[in-house]
């Protein structure tokens, strides 16, 4: 998580909201990213996207089995979606995101029995720091 978080403030440091993400698979960093959609002109280019994107091309493969995902915020409902559509096999984030959640704060995309695959979720890791990064950076905005 403290990779997530470095990430983050690169994102931050470019202009954009700081959330970051980093993709291990095998025990290896198979990407590090952050939220990306200004400089990319793209809403889809969140950390989590951006990771998934990097890790199926460095596998060659679109399925992650065996991935785990750490981001310093709870992924929105399209990261969340893809997190299955990719089969990653866990998920390990911050600090809720009370709006847009889609892991436990609105929805509970990721380890619904609706959906063919179910990832295993940790919450908290070192959810203050990630939630004061991104309280302090939307309160210098306003």
């Amino acid at each position: 998580m403290r990779e997530a978080l470095a990430e983050a403030r690169r994102g931050e440091a470019a202009g954009e909201a700081p959330v970051g993400a980093v993709l291990v698979i095998d025990g290896e960093i198979a990407a590090r990213t952050h939220n990306s959609p200004v400089a990319a002109c793209d809403p889809t280019a969140h950390a989590e996207m951006l990771a998934l994107r990097e890790g199926a091309r460095k596998t060659g493969n679109y399925r992650l089995g065996g991935a785990t995902l750490y981001v310093t915020m709870e992924p929105c409902a399209m990261c969340a979606g893809a997190l299955v559509n990719a089969r990653v096999a866990r998920l390990v984030f911050g600090c809720r995101d009370l709006r847009f959640g889609a892991v436990r704060s609105k929805f509970r995309i990721a380890d619904s029995d609706l959906l063919n695959h179910r990832l295993e979720i940790v919450e908290g890791v070192l959810g203050a720091e990630c939630a004061e990064l991104l309280r302090a950076f939307f309160q210098q905005r306003r």
